[in-house]
Order: structure tokens, then C-alpha cells, then sequence
């Protein structure tokens, strides 16, 4: 008999992978919306009583109210490698399993960084919004990439590849990491400082690290003041990180050159060890409303691990950790 499983956050990019590799040992219900307080009620019983598995992403948020109403849930996996949206608590005392994917999407993060660089650095962002108009500036003057200099906070899987590339790009590499890899130095000549030199010295500033509540506004007011008149940002890591009203005040000084964001708090639910309040998440809208408006601004909606491969990959991690699970194995799991 196939284990009944409920699928949510389905993406048109998980399609594929589906259509490819029937899972026929799963009876599986897709659902496009994450599940939440809110989308749980689109459920039925039969739904209830059945289901053993859940698989979402991290835009999720699975709490005690809604583990406590599956009759018979055995395992939950998540599609990402962070989990703090998923009440572990709730699921040890229960005793249902949590599946992640460690480590995904590295090489697809990097180029995607890489991208971002290049569209910042080159301005191609403003460059696109022009108009042949006389009101409109035309300055879109940009730098040579092996001029600047790239500070990753962060040189874990993602931070290593995006070494490689920024070393053909003969480009200067800083990095801020506890745990310093004596590989990158000696292969990428990468060099390790303390934050607060690494924002110093770096004209191009990448967050990578993954995320702890003790991270929580990382980088704020005087973080950023911190940083190089005329320098880049790109948050790929967590929205959590970045206090995004310090963010907005000091890129209003005309302190950045470019700024790219592809994760926000908030953006679709409230993921944060630090619970935020609704009108705390309002804000953060408004924040970056207001941050969107200014020039060389690029925001995306937490697409730098998605490629077809990385799905591909996230999805074939989650399968194999769950046959595991059912043949009593622990491949994967949280605990």
C-alpha cells in the first residue's frame, strides 16, 4: 500500500523531476501554497487520518497546532537545508522524524552571485530602466571586477565555489568564517579577517553564512557604516541577517553602489527564530518598498539555488532520506 503524503510549496521546476522518476510507493497529493495556519484548513479529514508524510520548503511554517492535527504523521521533510521553521519540539515529543537536505545548490548559488556582481558592478540593472530620454542620467559607468576586492561572510561550500570564480576574475578575496579553511587560502589565496575588517576593506560584501538566532540583524547601523564609501551588498544567505531599516537609512546617505537581496524577512512567513509580529513584518515590506526605489537595487525572490539541477538534486536527497526512513535508516535526518 502507498504511503499517503501531502506535498506543498510545489513548484512548475519540481515538475519535471516527477515526470521523470514516477514515485509510485507514495500516494502523493501536490498542493501550490505553503502550508500555515492558514492553508491548513483546505485539508480534509481523510487527509488527517491518512497522511504519514509532509514535505514543504522553507516558506512553510509547521507549528504544534498543526503536527497535532495528522493522526498518523510519521516523518516531515523540508526541501532546504534550515529547518527553524518546522517546531522541532513538538516533533521530538511526538516522535515524528525531520528529514533536511544538507547541502545543496552550491555551485548554483555561487554563479548566481556572480551574476548579481556583474549586473551591479556593470549596472546593468539602471542600464535596463533607461529610457532615450534627456531628463534620464545616462551615467552607466562601471568598474573592472580584478579591481575590486570580494568579502564573503561565510567561505563554507557556496563561499568556496564563489572563491573559484572570483580567482579567475584575478579578483582580491577576503573572507570571515569560524571555522577558516586553509585550502581556500592556499589554493584561492583567500585571506581571513575579522568581520569588522572584512566590511572595512571589502568593495563587494557577500553574505553566506547559514542561520542561528544569535546571527539575528547581523548586519546593522554600524555594520554598515562600516563598509567602504561606494561599495556592493548581496544578502543570498537570510533575510534575518539584515536590519533592513539600518539597510535603507545608510543606502539613502549614498553610501552603496549597488545592492541585490534574494532572501527578505518576512517575504512569505514569519521563518525567524526571532518570531516577528505582523506589524513588524509590514514594516519590512514597506522597508524594502522604499529600498527598490533606489538606484542599482535588485531584488529577487530566492532564486540563486534554482536551477533544474539543484531541484533535481533537493528532491532525489529528499526521496532517498525517506526510503531510508522506512527501511528503519536515518540518511539525513535532523534527528
Amino acid at each position: 500500500m502507498a504511503c499517503r503524503m501531502l506535498f506543498f510549496d510545489y513548484r512548475e521546476s519540481e515538475e519535471l523531476f516527477f515526470t521523470e522518476n514516477p514515485c509510485n510507493s507514495y500516494d502523493i497529493k501536490f498542493f501550490r501554497e505553503s502550508l500555515n495556519e492558514l492553508t491548513i484548513s483546505n485539508l480534509t479529514e481523510e487527509d488527517f487520518e491518512q497522511t504519514m508524510i509532509i514535505s514543504v520548503f522553507s516558506s512553510s511554517k509547521i507549528n504544534e497546532e498543526i503536527i497535532s492535527k495528522f493522526k498518523n504523521l510519521r516523518v516531515i521533510t523540508t526541501r532546504s537545508a534550515g529547518h527553524d521553521h518546522i517546531d522541532i519540539n513538538c516533533c521530538i515529543n511526538k516522535n515524528i522524524a525531520l528529514i533536511n537536505v544538507d547541502s545543496f545548490g552550491s555551485k548554483a548559488v555561487a554563479q548566481f552571485v556572480l551574476g548579481v556582481m556583474i549586473q551591479l558592478v556593470r549596472r546593468i540593472c539602471v542600464a535596463c530602466k533607461y529610457e532615450n530620454n534627456p531628463l534620464v542620467p545616462k551615467n552607466f559607468c562601471g568598474r573592472d571586477l580584478d579591481k575590486l576586492s570580494l568579502g564573503i561572510i561565510g567561505a563554507g561550500t557556496v563561499g568556496a565555489s564563489l572563491c573559484k570564480y572570483a580567482r579567475c576574475l584575478d579578483m582580491e578575496i577576503y573572507a570571515y568564517d569560524i571555522n577558516p579553511n586553509k585550502n581556500l587560502a592556499d589554493v584561492f589565496g583567500v585571506r581571513y579577517l575579522s568581520l569588522e575588517e572584512l566590511l572595512k576593506n571589502s568593495d563587494i560584501v557577500v553574505l553566506l553564512i547559514p542561520y542561528t538566532k544569535e546571527d539575528y540583524h547581523l548586519l546593522s547601523y554600524d555594520e554598515f557604516k562600516l563598509m567602504k564609501q561606494g561599495s556592493y551588498f548581496i544578502n543570498v544567505s537570510r533575510g534575518e541577517f539584515v536590519d533592513n531599516e539600518a539597510l535603507l537609512d545608510v543606502a539613502k546617505t549614498g553610501k552603496f553602489k549597488g545592492i541585490a537581496l534574494d532572501v527578505i524577512a518576512c517575504r512569505n512567513s514569519r521563518n525567524s527564530e526571532k518570531e516577528e509580529t505582523d506589524d513588524e513584518c509590514f514594516s519590512t515590506s514597506e522597508t524594502i518598498k522604499e529600498l527598490v526605489k533606489l538606484p542599482n537595487v535588485l531584488i529577487t525572490p530566492q532564486i540563486a539555488y534554482d536551477t533544474q539541477e539543484s531541484v533535481n538534486y533537493i528532491l532525489k536527497t529528499t526521496f532517498d532520506g525517506l526510503c531510508d526512513f522506512l527501511q528503519g535508516g536515518r540518511k539525513n535526518r535532523i534527528f
